[in-house]
């Protein structure tokens, strides 16, 4: 088996005009050992294999040195032939982008207790705070993952989804309207885009930053409208029912406030 189709698409990118900037998109969740144990800082290190693989052969090209190991253990048999591997070392991205919403813990005690949410099933991290979802809120994840990230590739980033998944509740606006009061948004927004802002002044080259997202709908990872993401409310429910009516949050006019200030406004 040989898996390169991402490589001929940067190819083919490249080969329409040169100027063009292909990148790939993954999901950045950041992994942190429980404890200082070797062997949870081990589980640790394999954990980030899993991870890091692809965008590892994205960009630098290759299939790294432990790929090896993981797909022997995983009864994965990979045939790469001379020509796969000029393809690869040629056709890499020229730019990372990745989702990022939360970090994980990782343990080799199989007794400690996890958290599920509705992406993927890590320890419990007992400093952080978890959304209605048990997604771990860590805004100084989102720097974390910055950092290590363009040390590791040394390739401009670029943050294509961040958000809060909330149970959002449609209220009088006191103006003959509705809206949602939803600070909490705002804070998660707030709080990642300031440690946005030091990963800047860490020198990490970044393309952008776009929510997830700009309007209510149906949730990816579990198929419902309940979970809401965006700055508009729309008024549909998991059943069906509702007008379609879109209601401005207040994360709306502040996000509009972020964007006019170029993040002055951050606290």
């Amino acid at each position: 088996m040989s898996v390169n189709l991402w490589q001929y698409g940067a190819k083919i990118g490249h080969e329409i005009d040169p100027e063009n900037k292909i990148g790939c998109m993954v999901i950045a969740i950041p992994n942190y050992p429980l404890t200082p144990n070797p062997d949870d800082v081990l589980e640790n290190l394999a954990e980030d294999h899993r991870n890091l693989l692809f965008t590892d052969v994205h960009a630098r090209g290759y299939y790294p040195s432990y790929a090896k190991r993981l797909f022997e253990e995983n009864g994965v048999k990979l045939t790469v032939s001379a020509e796969d591997e000029k393809l690869l070392r040629e056709n890499t991205v020229d730019f990372i982008s990745f989702s990022y919403y939360m970090s994980s813990c990782t343990s080799a005690d199989p007794t400690k207790r996890t958290v599920g949410g509705n992406m993927i099933e890590g320890v419990e991290n007992p400093y952080l705070k978890q959304s209605e979802w048990g997604w771990a809120i860590d805004p100084k994840g989102l720097r974390y993952v910055l950092n290590t990230m363009y040390d590791r590739y040394q390739k401009p980033l670029f943050i294509v989804e961040n958000g809060l998944g909330a149970l959002d509740q449609l209220v009088d606006d006191g103006h003959g309207g509705k809206t949602v009061n939803d600070s909490y948004r705002i804070q998660y927004l707030n709080d990642h885009l300031v440690q946005v802002n030091e990963a800047l002044h860490d020198g990490v080259k970044l393309l952008g930053y776009t929510t997830w997202g700009c309007i209510d709908l149906v949730s990816a990872g579990t198929a419902e409208l309940r979970k809401r993401y965006g700055f508009i409310y729309v008024d549909r429910n998991d059943d069906g029912s509702g007008t379609l009516a879109r209601y401005k949050k207040k994360s709306f006019a502040w996000y509009k406030q972020i964007i006019a200030t170029n993040g002055e406004s951050l606290i």
